[in-house]
């Protein structure tokens, strides 16, 4: 992302994003039985991913990381060339007794990011900025695929949804110092114009779900 550099032009004009909107329910889901569950979810810069899922209720972690490329390849620099086929990701550990994969889903479409960018996210561009779902078992890929095609026919966004479905591929945990990164740089120019507003869609839009105090990385919430 932007961020660790500052601002850059890039070569292309961003197209016109999405504004956040509640989507539906999905009307396939899972059960809520059982202990701990993970979904992984890309969809632009993980410091904005992340900080949105550490405020959502029922999440018991969220860590920044790379998705969809191979070990070897899974670091900051290697990431960011767009050559790796890995994305910016975020593990999210949740509680299905407490937050169904499929509401996890509905936070990723509402408020985390816009569906509709390919290969990019607001002045990020690139591969490595998809949206994507990584699921860990066929039954999540079963309840992402019907959940995109259910809010495709619904026509809630101009274009439709971006978003891919990669089975099969391992989690590797993005350096420190990008964990928690918005709680610890909340004055960040690029966290205030393109990451902060997120939090904010989130607890307008599904304020339920919402909790004030993020659950973090490092384990402090003061």
């Amino acid at each position: 992302m932007l961020g660790l550099i500052g601002f850059a032009i890039v070569s292309r004009v961003p197209s016109a994003a999405e504004a956040p909107r509640l989507v539906p329910a999905a009307l396939f889901d899972e059960s809520t039985e059982g202990g701990l569950q993970t979904a992984v979810l890309a969809g632009g810069c993980f410091w904005g991913i992340q900080a949105v899922f550490q405020h959502v209720e029922g999440v018991v972690s969220a860590t920044s990381g790379y998705a969809g490329g191979s070990a070897e390849t899974a670091s900051y620099e290697q990431t960011e060339t767009g050559l790796t086929r890995h994305a910016e990701a975020v593990r999210v550990v949740f509680d299905p007794q407490k937050i169904s994969y499929g509401t996890l889903l509905r936070v990723f479409f509402s408020a985390a990011h816009d569906p509709t960018q390919l290969d990019r996210q607001g002045p990020d561009v690139g591969p490595q900025y998809r949206s994507a779902i990584f699921p860990s078992d066929e039954q999540q890929a079963k309840i992402a695929e019907n959940y995109i095609k259910q809010l495709d026919e619904a026509k809630l966004f101009n274009s439709e949804i971006a978003t891919t479905i990669e089975p099969g591929q391992s989690f590797y945990e993005a350096e420190h110092y990008h964990q928690d990164y918005m709680y610890n740089n909340p004055g960040q120019p690029y966290v205030v114009v393109h990451e902060r507003p997120k939090i904010e869609a989130l607890r307008r839009l599904i304020p339920a779900l919402y909790r004030a105090q993020p659950v973090l990385v490092a384990g402090h919430t003061d």
